[in-house]
């Protein structure tokens, strides 16, 4: 089919008509996608906000059974006398409440020593956070029947006497064939020879 300029005047309107509506629908789809692409960045944004928010959420939860355990085993610290001052008198008061009730015969004896207090630096290295380490030496020296006292000793020490005692090692030899006699007049059969410390946890922003 064939088209003369004398066809051309009669649909001129319409093909004018068709351009435009060519050109709209064109515009309209441009928009479309314009539209599409935006509400896809939004929807990611979104994603990722929730994302983000979630993981606040997740974080201060987390924060807060933190402080919650934290706040328990700080309170723990406090009511054994961990937190604070050097307690040496309290631990001279205990140990001597147990050589008091460790009066019986073929009981042990024992002596021991306190340190002045100093910086604490164990190895390896611990963070303490807001909380300066620091350790009084202790030294011990006892009389046994048999090991078997030793760790009643220790085991007495750490239930009974308020404060955190860290046994670093002990040493243990046999009298020989003929065993000293203790106080009680029953004979010993080993001496000991222990070390270890106290340590107390001082506030750093207590201090200040």
């Amino acid at each position: 089919m064939t088209f003369s300029r004398s066809d051309f005047t009669h649909i001129r309107w319409s093909l004018l008509v068709f351009l435009l509506a060519l050109g709209a629908g064109g515009a309209i789809i441009t928009a479309s996608e314009s539209f599409i692409e935006k509400a896809q960045r939004d929807q990611r944004d979104a994603r990722r906000q929730l994302g983000e928010a979630r993981s606040r959420l997740a974080t201060a939860e987390e924060d807060r059974e933190n402080m919650r355990t934290y706040t328990l085993e700080y309170n723990a610290l406090l009511k054994r006398n961990v937190v604070g001052s050097d307690q040496r008198l309290d631990w001279i008061e205990g140990l001597d409440k147990i050589r008091r009730q460790d009066q019986a015969p073929g009981a042990m004896s024992f002596k021991y020593s306190i340190a002045p207090q100093r910086t604490y630096m164990p190895a390896p290295a611990l963070d303490s956070g807001n909380f300066e380490l620091n350790r009084s030496d202790m030294t011990l020296q006892f009389d046994l029947l048999h090991e078997e006292q030793l760790m009643v000793f220790f085991d007495t020490v750490r239930s009974d006497i308020k404060g955190w005692f860290i046994l670093d090692k002990c040493a243990l030899e046999r009298t020989g064939a003929a065993p000293e006699t203790g106080a009680s007049g029953t004979a010993k059969q080993l001496t000991a020879e222990c070390a270890g410390g106290w340590v107390t946890l001082r506030n750093r922003s207590a201090a200040k």
